[in-house]
């Protein structure tokens, strides 16, 4: 079973779509045929014929849009938008829904400041709504929430709010959730970096911005800055000179330096990854990601509280023993606890369709979609972050 989910098709999809609006062809062909790829094998995996003639029309589509980027990407970047004439602010959805980074419309690429990733809408998701990692939830506490909430015994221990902290694990952990969360619970500024952000619209200019966004985010304090998949921002460097890498990876250590210092707490760095191995160890050292917290799959009572998330709202029988069912999927990330749960909702979904007649997901259902909906991550990659977490982390 591939580990492809739906999430990851829209991801790709909302960034391709974003990225050729504004012109950013390359970025966007490059978004688009993954989303393509990505609806592909959700097609084929599909037991209904109707979802699957649906889902593989979507794919063409969206080959056919990255086809379209491929012909214009000598084209400049669309100047104006709307009747009004004037460049608008354009909105990236965030991956999990809450809230949307929102970029200035009124200067160019090269005028970019930091505070073209702040998430406008405050993300209102908290750690009540995370099942499970309650450790590390006490740790982002410890370092960001108790010193802002108790200022005078912070200073008084010289405890200093906010630094950086590494997530790490398996695919589909909550890594995300987490961050978002995190703000959430700070009600604060919420700055998100992807690197293909940096990378695709800020070469030859990517120190100075990523400069822009450290300041913007202690401007804005108490904040968080998220980076996902942060190996590619922070990879093991190289002797290759003329890499663009070799001037942005000393400008982010630079910059989560600069948290430590007195005047800019209230800062939190939180990066992301699911190959902790890739980084360079220069920034795992002191003073830069201070805590690395390995995010591991749900245990038990994590993944019974998902199975309520996921299947509360929906029409369950009352006879589905979702106690059993959690014991069940020991091993599933909470991405793949997702999947199993809207799979199950398909195939009465349909007969609810045809008959006009709402029927309930039962336990029948659930085991038919536990047949198709297996666990993604592997017992040996499971063994390595084990390993890594041993050995650095």
């Amino acid at each position: 079973m591939s580990p492809i989910t739906y999430d990851t098709f829209e991801r790709y999809r909302t960034k391709g779509l974003e990225a050729r609006r504004v012109g950013e062809w390359d970025s966007a062909r490059v978004y688009l045929l993954e989303a393509a790829r990505a609806m592909a094998i959700l097609a084929r995996e599909e037991s209904s014929e109707r979802l699957k003639d649906a889902r593989q029309e979507t794919a063409r589509k969206l080959l056919e849009l990255a086809k379209d980027c491929e012909t214009r990407r000598n084209e400049p970047p669309p100047t104006s938008r709307g009747a009004g004439g004037g460049r608008r602010g354009k909105q990236i959805s965030n991956s999990g829904g809450s809230g949307s980074a929102v970029r200035s419309g009124d200067t160019d690429d090269k005028e970019t400041d930091g505070t073209s990733f702040l998430v406008r809408e405050k993300p209102s998701v908290r750690f009540d709504d995370i099942a499970g990692l309650d450790a590390v939830k006490e740790e982002i506490r410890l370092r960001m929430i108790y010193p802002l909430e108790h200022p005078e015994l912070a200073e008084k221990f010289q405890v200093r709010a906010g630094g950086g902290v590494l997530l790490y694990g398996p695919p589909g952990t909550g890594k995300t959730l987490l961050a978002r969360a995190t703000a959430g619970e700070l009600d604060a500024a919420f700055f998100t970096v992807s690197a293909a952000d940096v990378l695709s619209k800020w070469v030859g200019e990517a120190e100075q911005n990523v400069k822009k966004l450290f300041d913007a985010a202690v401007e804005h304090a108490p904040s968080v800055i998220f980076i996902d998949e942060i190996e590619s921002l922070v990879p093991a460097r190289r002797d290759d000179g003329a890499s663009v890498m070799t001037r942005v990876v000393p400008q982010i250590l630079q910059g989560m330096e600069g948290f430590g210092k007195k005047g800019a707490g209230g800062v939190m760095f939180m990066g992301a990854t699911n190959v902790p191995w890739q980084l360079d160890t220069a920034v795992l050292r002191p003073g830069r990601f201070d805590a690395k917290v390995y995010i591991p799959l749900p245990d038990l009572a994590a993944r019974r509280k998902m199975l309520d998330i996921y299947l509360g709202k929906r029409p369950v029988d009352a006879a589905v023993n979702l106690d059993a069912l959690a014991a069940q999927i020991a091993g599933y990330s909470g991405a793949d606890i997702k999947y199993l749960c809207d799979r199950a909702a398909v195939i009465p979904f349909l007969q609810a369709v045809a008959s006009q007649q709402v029927t309930e997901i039962t336990t029948a259902t659930l085991a038919a979609a536990l047949e198709d909906v297996k666990p993604s991550v592997r017992p040996e990659s499971l063994a390595r972050f084990e390993d890594w977490a041993r050995d650095v982390g």
